[in-house]
């Protein structure tokens, strides 16, 4: 048995098979010593599976030893295959399906070229290689320009290093169905960009409010230059400032100003959680 066939059951299950979908697909062949049929598909698919070299996982379950899982995953015939990616099932068969029905099963459920260039760009983004995860996601979409899966990475990668004009055109490049709660926030950032285009650059900022400390316009103009720029903790405060030192319309605009920041993912949650308490106590 080579590395990429295992054998799995229940209480391994969420780490042979869901965790493991999320780098690479997972087929789950469900079988039993008895059956017939099993024992004529097991040996085609682990053929394929040291065919494709890593390019899926092959989990057997023996349902006699591990009937719990069979029947969570609605099991009511063997053999069966389940395929797992991002610890979803995207599709099955039941049946001894032959050699070339198992192929067409595999091109229908494992990723692509454009897919697996996304999958790559992901480990380099966990290993903080933001570059080549660039690199990677730009060829996910040069393979295919319907990747919108990895469209919505790139432009996240785009406005984590400021790029935001790219990563609006990416966004608007979107259909309809491929918006989600990441596109939510990505384009809540770039809002926040788009509004700092009117604003003097920090250092100015700093001298005016070095010379002329009560200026509270200069403070929330200031405030929102350093949200752009991810210095959410100064920005947080100097927000609050306001707040606290005006009782007109920049008061209310720097509670805005504070409340976009707190629905932004970068923000660190410890740190929203604590300018929430000061918010709430600045304004009772």
């Amino acid at each position: 048995m080579n590395n990429h066939i295992v054998e799995t059951g229940t209480e391994r299950f969420a780490q042979d098979v869901l965790e493991v979908s999320h780098q690479v697909p997972v087929l789950v062949d469900f079988w039993a010593p008895w059956c017939g049929p099993c024992r004529a598909l097991t040996p085609v698919l682990e053929k394929l599976a040291a065919e494709y070299g890593g390019q899926f996982v092959l989990a057997k379950i023996n349902t006699d030893e591990h009937p719990e899982i069979a029947i969570q995953y609605g099991v009511r015939g063997i053999p069966n295959v389940k395929a797992f990616v991002d610890g979803q099932m995207v599709g099955e068969f039941t049946g001894a399906l032959p050699e070339s029905g198992v192929r067409q099963f595999l091109e229908r459920v494992l990723p692509g070229p454009s897919e697996r260039e996304r999958r790559a760009a992901q480990a380099h983004i966990a290993a903080g290689e933001f570059e080549a995860a660039e690199t990677r996601l730009r060829e996910a979409l040069r393979l295919d320009e319907r990747n919108d899966r990895a469209r919505i990475d790139l432009a996240e990668l785009l406005v984590a290093r400021q790029a935001y004009e790219e990563a609006e055109q990416l966004i608007g490049q979107l259909l309809p169905i491929s918006r989600d709660a990441r596109v939510e926030q990505i384009e809540a950032r770039i809002g926040v960009w788009r509004k700092s285009q009117s604003l003097p650059q920090t250092g100015e900022l700093e001298q005016a409010l070095a010379e002329h400390p009560d200026d509270h316009a200069a403070r929330l103009r200031y405030a929102q230059r350093l949200v752009v720029e991810g210095q959410y903790a100064q920005a947080l405060e100097a927000f609050l400032q306001v707040v606290q030192g005006d009782r007109g319309e920049l008061r209310e605009q720097a509670r805005q100003g504070m409340l976009e920041v707190f629905n932004l993912d970068a923000a660190p949650r410890a740190l929203v959680s604590d300018y929430r308490r000061k918010l709430a106590m600045a304004l009772n």
